[in-house]
């Protein structure tokens, strides 16, 4: 796919411009949010630092780095339309082995604000972080707040296909009719876009690490699946989706794609860099995107790389049911 029904011409602005149709801005996020004007935005999506350490990010205590986002969040309540939304996606902060889950010390944040929270979304995918003290983390949150009750919520737009469409009313009124949507029904609050996607409606969305065809240099990035989910369901073309940490721009691109504007900043040069080559590219057609729905490699188990190593299978047959068993009489 190349280009965009709405914006022919792709024109990146360093500086917010309300006829622009992206906008990238290099510098830090609380700047670039108090250029914006008042009711502007649709939607804002991001994943801001988890305060791990990660290069562009130095650690302190929790509550230092919580009380740095507030300013933020309060900018972000301004420019957001009163039929807007914010998608705040995070993991966990890990001290000491200690795992504190930021949604839950982000959410009365959020809410003092006057914010209404609609989902707590759960984006689970299949590798992660390893842990050897603790089971291994396989999932992040994604909080989805609205700023009114009256607020754009496109469902027909990211229906998945109903497991059971050929279920009927039992009883009542509506006996022998079908119950189910023809378009579908509700993907639920479990994101897990696999194979079986279009069928459980769990969403299932691979994290980008090693061969992921979207991966960049970009050590925390998620993929354009999850921002392209949002931006389709909760604003209309030609709205201004921004993400004041666009890291390697996944939320511009999918912005884009979906014809509307989008503005993000970026504080790190090299990452601002990536992101204006990804966006060149996604308008000349060439950029890789891991397509909405596709699905998520299944090993047959003739690979090698899934076989079972030789050096393992004498300590593995020590585990096996029967020396367990044998082991405990």
């Amino acid at each position: 796919m190349s280009g965009n029904v709405l914006f022919p011409q792709m024109e990146i602005a360093s500086e917010f411009e309300p006829q622009a149709n992206v906008v990238l801005y290099h510098g830090l996020a609380l700047d670039f949010l108090r250029t914006l004007p008042d009711a502007s935005i649709q939607l804002v999506i991001t994943s801001p630092p988890y305060n791990v350490g990660k290069e562009y990010e130095k650690s302190r205590s929790l509550d230092a780095y919580l009380a740095e986002q507030e300013p933020l969040l309060q900018e972000i309540r301004r420019v957001l339309k009163e039929t807007g939304s914010l998608c705040w996606q995070v993991g966990n902060y890990v001290h000491r082995g200690e795992v504190f889950p930021l949604d839950v010390f982000y959410y009365p944040m959020i809410k003092r604000l006057g914010f209404k929270l609609r989902n707590r979304i759960v984006w689970h995918f299949g590798h992660g972080l390893h842990a050897k003290k603790r089971f291994s983390g396989r999932y992040e949150t994604l909080l989805w707040f609205t700023v009114s009750d009256t607020y754009v919520f496109n469902l027909d737009d990211v229906r998945v296909p109903s497991k059971y469409p050929g279920k009927r009313h039992f009883k009542g009124p509506k006996k022998g009719l079908p119950s189910g949507n023809p378009k579908g029904k509700n993907p639920s609050d479990i994101w897990k876009l696999m194979q079986t996607e279009w069928e459980t409606g769990l969403w299932d969305i691979p994290n980008v690490k090693a061969n992921h065809p979207e991966k960049t240099a970009h050590p925390a990035q998620f993929p354009i699946e999850l921002a392209e989910r949002c931006v389709l369901a909760l604003t209309h073309p030609d709205d201004w989706v921004l993400d004041p940490y666009a890291g390697a721009g996944t939320s511009l691109i999918a912005a884009i794609k979906q014809g509307r504007r989008a503005a993000g900043s970026e504080k790190e040069a090299k990452y601002v860099d990536i992101t204006r080559k990804r966006l060149s590219a996604f308008w000349r057609g060439e950029l890789k995107i891991r397509p909405l729905g596709k699905p998520v490699y299944q090993p047959t188990g003739k690979e090698k790389i899934a076989r079972i190593p030789d050096e393992w299978k004498e300590q593995m047959s020590l585990f096996s049911d029967d020396a367990v068993k044998d082991r405990r009489k």
